[in-house]
């Protein structure tokens, strides 16, 4: 899918004006930012700071939420729209966690012993191995990082009175992808073997970072204390956009291969992953239920590459009169403009779609939210010195996973509707949705 050339062309700043004084020194920002935040002029010092428009000011509030804490709550509590956009895209994990074997071992122990299913994604994986870099290269990897932009829109479809989720329903707020211009952000991802990551996700002045130490997964957002993904910490389903060809590699070496498919003019073998009963058992509670996560990867039969990305899971509420509420997530990923970076073939563009459809036996009837995310990749580098295990420690007032999800259900079941940009109202009950969604991720 043809990625935004406005949002590829532009570039990033890593340098903002000082807030107190104009003849002070540069703020040195954690998180570069797309210069279209700063919608004034972008020349100078003086003309920055004077024609700073709406984007802007949440950038500057964020910034001043460094040393006010406050200030980030009230940004983002005049804004439910962007904060269900990150709860849900910002930083979702895979089904599964990562093999503890590499894919090597998995590739060559017993392919001619497995069914044929789980043979030929064997094979193709192998292929994809070969066409991403190589085993060599891929192994010469051992800590990576990514510095790039996002832009991000989100609509809803409501169903009218009698009418059901695909017909009668009326459609509010922007559409997604459908020529606004969204919030804008950007991000650094930082990666070491064998499983620490961290990200942090700046957009429209609201941050949220997540991360994983090899124990524990965790998140944190200026909406939520920090907290704890329930069960085995898994992958960054960003970092498999194209950005990881080796843990990819690795992930879908335990796929069964269910076929071919055309997808976006690419003649594709699909490779399945399910996650395991044992798994989502795990990170469900006894108020909320993973019923299943799964996990397809797209492998272009020209190129070898991954070139789409798709997940869905659906979970099982209980609200305290034993009702079921469902909500099912499915997310789908166009991976754009391989490079070669040192040897190794890495996704620079993509677009993610995605679909948030609420039905079961609520008042407040079905409902289907879309959202969509444009990102492009702007720097990669490999073998970062110094990256130690400091920089994936989680946070110190990480929160117990129960607790979180308590919470969650209560302000599912008591909230109200809020007012988001534009004419998007989003539910109190959609918010608590991805809080609960994101403590059990």
């Amino acid at each position: 899918m043809k990625v935004d050339n406005h949002i590829a062309a532009s570039s990033m700043r890593k340098l903002c004006p000082n807030l107190d004084r104009e003849d002070g020194l540069d703020t040195v920002l954690e998180v570069p930012i797309p210069e279209e935040m700063f919608v004034g002029g972008v020349n100078g010092r003086n003309s920055s700071s004077k024609h700073l428009g709406t984007r802007c000011t949440n950038v500057m509030a964020w910034m001043r939420s460094q040393v006010d804490h406050r200030s980030a709550s009230s940004v983002l509590g005049r804004n439910a729209e962007l904060q269900l956009m990150l709860g849900v895209v910002g930083a979702p994990l895979v089904p599964i966690p990562m093999p503890s074997t590499s894919h090597h071992s998995n590739l060559t122990c017993g392919i001619k012993e497995d069914p044929i299913e789980a043979s030929m994604a064997k094979y193709i994986v192998q292929q994809y191995i070969a066409a991403a870099g190589g085993e060599k290269a891929l192994n010469a990897i051992s800590s990576m990082y990514a510095m790039g932009k996002v832009r991000m829109a989100a609509s809803e479809l409501r169903p009218g009175a009698g009418g059901n989720s695909n017909g009668g329903g009326k459609k509010a707020g922007k559409g997604a992808g459908g020529g606004c211009s969204g919030e804008m952000g950007g991000f650094v991802l930082w990666q070491k073997r064998p499983d620490l990551w961290c990200l942090e996700l700046v957009v429209s002045g609201c941050k949220i970072s997540a991360g994983s130490n090899g124990k524990i997964a965790w998140r944190q957002t200026p909406w939520q204390q920090s907290h704890a993904s329930r069960g085995p910490p898994r992958p960054l389903r960003r970092s498999l956009q194209g950005m990881d060809p080796k843990s990819t590699a690795n992930l879908f070496t335990s796929a069964v291969c269910i076929g071919e498919k055309t997808i976006n003019n690419h003649d594709c073998f699909v490779l399945r992953l399910d996650a395991e009963a044992s798994t989502l058992r795990s990170r469900s509670s006894s108020s909320v239920e993973i019923i299943r996560h799964t996990l397809w990867g797209y492998f272009s039969q020209r190129t070898a590459l991954l070139v789409h990305l798709e997940d869905s899971h659906l979970l099982r509420i209980k609200t305290p009169n034993q009702e079921s509420v469902y909500w099912e997530t499915t997310m789908e990923s166009s991976i754009n403009d391989y490079r070669p970076v040192d040897g190794v073939q890495i996704a620079h563009a993509g677009r993610t779609s995605v679909s948030l459809f609420r039905f079961g036996e609520t008042e407040e009837g079905n409902t289907r939210t879309r959202m969509e995310e444009t990102w492009t990749v702007e720097e990669v580098d490999f073998n970062i010195w110094g990256l130690s295990m400091d920089c994936f420690l989680p946070p110190g007032d990480i929160k117990e996973e129960k607790e979180g999800i308590d919470e969650a259900h209560a302000r599912m079941t008591g909230g109200r509707t809020a007012q988001a940009g534009g004419n998007l109202r989003i539910g109190a009950s959609q918010i608590a949705a991805v809080n609960i969604d994101e403590t059990m991720e």
